[in-house]
């Protein structure tokens, strides 16, 4: 039996992926959360073959938890699931330690394959995308500027977006302001943008926040 955690702070989500689960003999969700704190609770608690995260999470981001998950839960494979596209953050996911990437909008067979191959030890990305993400991995990488970034300057990025203060910035991921104010001024430089207000305005033009 695959046991899930879903991490997802959407109800509505959370209750129709256990819905459409139910009609699987060999798949469960055994418990939910909707933030990275009750994620690691239910961790803590009891045992999981997969956690199903959401990347785009209310507080701590879905690759940030995800960090946290590689860290102390080593074993559990994540299997991240969002509304963005997968060319917006299934390379920067896999690197940081996801087994699998998968739109929100992926078709209900495909999800459970996806759950199956992760729980199994393997990985999963849909046909469209793994050829460009493999090229990708080779060095070969035609993404926009803000795919490029590094996993640890993601999840600096998403954190300005939500206009989380430096000093939690640093606090959350153990780093000094220093770093932070380092890692803020070389997100600026590659995305080409010279404040925070423009950092906001280029994270809506290209979907990474709505």
């Amino acid at each position: 039996m695959i046991r899930a955690l879903v991490v997802d702070d959407h109800t509505i989500f959370r209750s129709g992926l256990k819905r459409l689960l139910l009609d699987e003999s060999d798949i469960r969700v055994t418990a939910e959360a909707r933030s990275g704190a009750e994620a690691m609770q239910a961790l803590r608690r009891e045992p999981f073959e997969l956690v199903l995260l959401d990347i785009n999470l209310e507080g701590r981001s879905g690759l940030e938890v995800l960090a946290t998950i590689r860290r102390d839960f080593p074993t559990v494979p994540a299997l991240m699931l969002s509304m963005y596209p997968e060319e917006q953050y299934a390379l920067v996911a896999m690197r940081a330690g996801a087994s699998g990437y998968l739109p929100k909008d992926a078709e209900p067979a495909e999800l459970i394959e996806a759950i199956r191959a992760v729980a199994r030890g393997g990985t999963y990305l849909s046909a469209r995308i793994a050829a460009r993400v493999q090229d990708q991995l080779k060095g070969f990488d035609d993404r926009p500027p803000h795919q490029r970034l590094t996993v640890r300057e993601h999840q600096i990025l998403l954190m300005l977006l939500k206009g989380t203060p430096p000093a939690d910035i640093g606090e959350e991921m153990m780093i000094s302001i220093k770093t932070v104010s380092a890692h803020r001024t070389h997100i600026l430089e590659k995305l080409g943008v010279s404040s925070t207000a423009e950092l906001v305005l280029y994270a809506v033009r290209n979907g990474i926040i709505q």
